[in-house]
């Protein structure tokens, strides 16, 4: 019981930060742009990260439910609100959050000047999570099987994943002509904490037969594999948790995890002056979990008869459990195993108008100078343990000032119809701050946004767009 205490705070732990950064993709004025596109049209010299400051970032997001559903103060019992909350939900939705921060990040042009090549470096921490509402399991927990007769309760709703890392990376940008540019970032994972439970089948169904006699099967095919957890869930362990996270974080943030490999890759293409298309994929990669991993796995079939206040008709309450525990144990195993990165794919269409004057701005190194205003739809979709979640945005983008420049979003998702986002990015001298967020909407009430997304950050930044 201890142990599955301690994996649920350490899963749900995670929910307190959904990927698709729309506001920054193509934003290039910033050169964090890079990590959601390494073939963005990027025009600075060089640009250095504040450490720690440079990229600040939370998404969180869910379907079916909000925060104010739950933990409203309306005088409705708790165990009420998440009964509403069940019944309003399905096995397709989810709760989904990501959390970055920037350790380090620079880039400069090689080559000079004219160069056509770009590098840019970093490393950053990274939170991740998904899981679906396992809609069944919640309400056979909440209500039981009395009256779910002939219902067959999908053991495989349960589908968790969770994870932190650091990313140690390298991206290369080219301009291959004046009208395509190419990219490509490798990508170093070092796991810290991992668990996961996607691959999850069986059911549990009850029939009614004869004499108040019930038929009941279940079959289960239940495994949770976790990697860097294992001292926190042994029965003897009496440690500070904090202080040893702490301590594990730093020295599996650094190469000491479990260690994986990536790689994104990237686009921009101008059919026309003013016409602009990007595609990226991002986080093609894996992580090989073989240090301090444990398993546990909940596999076997079991069939009864009985009255349902006995369990078993053939013997005691106690009799029935002993025989369940032999027919589907909990085991611990030990093995190795392999997650896959959530894979990212963008894609955008652009059309710049209200052409400037050459003489007003040094076109050899600030292209959005030359089209003052620019007007685009993006796609994203990203892999998830079932299906694909996707969205669709519109947007607008204008520079207001010479140092300053904005982009306005509207994005049709999984979680919302109506979710405005903003992002401002400032360059004065060499400095660069940029502020982005999203469902603006929400802001007035935030317990009843199903999404929320907010980046930050600070830049020293040679040459570009704001210049």
């Amino acid at each position: 019981m201890r142990k599955i205490s301690v994996l649920l705070s350490l899963i749900f732990s995670f929910y307190c930060f959904s990927q698709n950064k729309e506001i920054l993709y193509n934003f290039t004025p910033q050169p964090q742009s890079l990590l959601t596109n390494p073939g963005a049209d990027v025009k600075y010299k060089w640009f250095v990260g504040v450490p720690l400051l440079s990229g600040i970032s939370a998404n969180v997001g869910s379907t079916g439910f909000d925060a104010y559903s739950l933990f409203a103060n309306n005088g409705v019992d708790f165990t009420t609100k998440v009964k509403n909350a069940v019944a309003a939900t399905n096995s397709k939705d989810y709760v989904t959050a990501n959390q970055q921060l920037e350790i380090f990040t620079a880039g400069f042009r090689v080559g000079g000047p004219e160069s056509k090549f770009y590098v840019s470096f970093g490393m950053y921490q990274e939170l991740d999570s998904f899981i679906y509402i396992p809609t069944d399991l919640a309400i056979l927990a909440l209500y039981g099987n009395k009256d779910y007769m002939g219902k067959s309760f999908d053991l495989g709703d349960l589908s968790v994943k969770a994870e932190l890392l650091s990313v140690f990376h390298v991206g290369f940008n080219k301009q291959m002509n004046e009208k395509l540019i190419l990219g490509a970032r490798g990508k170093i994972y070092s796991s810290i904490f991992n668990g996961t439970s996607t691959h999850n089948s069986g059911y549990f169904v009850t029939t009614q037969g004869e004499n108040l006699i019930y038929d009941q099967s279940i079959y289960s095919n239940l495994e949770l594999n976790t990697s860097g957890v294992s001292k926190y869930l042994n029965e003897n362990y009496d440690g500070d948790i904090a202080g040893d996270m702490r301590e594990d974080v730093t020295k599996r943030a650094f190469l000491g995890g479990n260690l994986g490999l990536g790689l994104d890759l990237g686009l921009t293409y101008y059919p026309k002056r003013n016409i602009q298309l990007t595609a990226s994929l991002v986080d093609i990669g894996f992580v090989s979990h073989s240090k301090d991993v444990e398993s546990f796995t909940f596999k076997g079939t079991y069939n009864f008869k009985g009255v349902i206040t006995d369990f078993n008709s053939a013997g005691t309450v106690g009799d029935a459990y002993d025989d369940f525990k032999k027919a589907i144990p909990f085991d611990t195993l030990y093995h190795k195993y392999t997650t896959w990165r959530p894979l990212k794919f963008y894609s955008s269409f652009q059309y710049s108008f209200e052409e400037e004057r050459q003489t007003e701005c040094n076109c050899a190194t600030d292209e959005d100078s030359w089209y003052r205003s620019a007007v685009g739809g993006q796609l994203f979709i990203m892999s998830t343990p079932k299906e694909p979640m996707l969205a669709l945005t519109g947007y607008y983008r204008r520079r207001i000032l010479r140092g300053l420049q904005m982009k306005a979003t509207y994005t049709i998702d999984s979680y919302s119809a109506s979710n405005i986002g903003l992002g401002l990015t400032t360059k004065i001298g060499i400095v660069n701050f940029y502020a982005l967020a999203d469902n603006l909407l929400e802001y007035r009430d935030v317990s009843k946004a199903n999404a929320l997304i907010f980046q930050i950050g600070f830049n020293i930044i040679s040459g570009g767009s704001n210049k």
